[in-house]
């Protein structure tokens, strides 16, 4: 397992942006998928997005087009670069990751990834 420490949310207002990271450590020299997840209150967790090790992306339609998922392999970081943000996206989001098994599709269920960070809040209010 590796740990992950998210960081960058916060509060923004209705169509601004926030920058998240997700730092991990750990067995960073073992292949792994990188994805992220949200939690709003009251609701089930929700997988947002998810990266391969080559860089090829999947996103769940509500974030499609607004938040880009990227990775920086010299730094072991992942980023969710979040857009025309909405009230909607307000939520405790989770950086989370697994070993490879199937390269060239990440996965986006909740039950396929062993590591999770301990979240970071965002809140979208004008």
């Amino acid at each position: 397992q590796l740990q992950l420490v998210e960081s960058g949310g916060g509060l923004a207002q209705p169509g601004g942006s926030l920058r998240l990271s997700c730092a991990p450590s750990g067995r960073t020299s073992q292949s792994y998928h990188f994805g992220w997840f949200r939690q709003a209150p009251g609701k089930e967790l929700e997988g947002l997005s998810c990266i391969t090790p080559s860089g090829s992306t999947r996103y769940v339609d509500s974030v499609k087009g607004r938040f880009t998922i990227s990775r920086d392999s010299a730094k072991s970081a992942v980023y969710l670069q979040m857009n025309s943000l909405k009230v909607e996206d307000t939520a405790v989001y989770y950086c989370v990751a697994t070993p490879v098994k199937r390269p060239l599709v990440c996965p986006l269920r909740t039950f396929d990834f062993n590591s999770w960070g301990q979240g970071t809040q965002v809140t979208v209010s004008s």
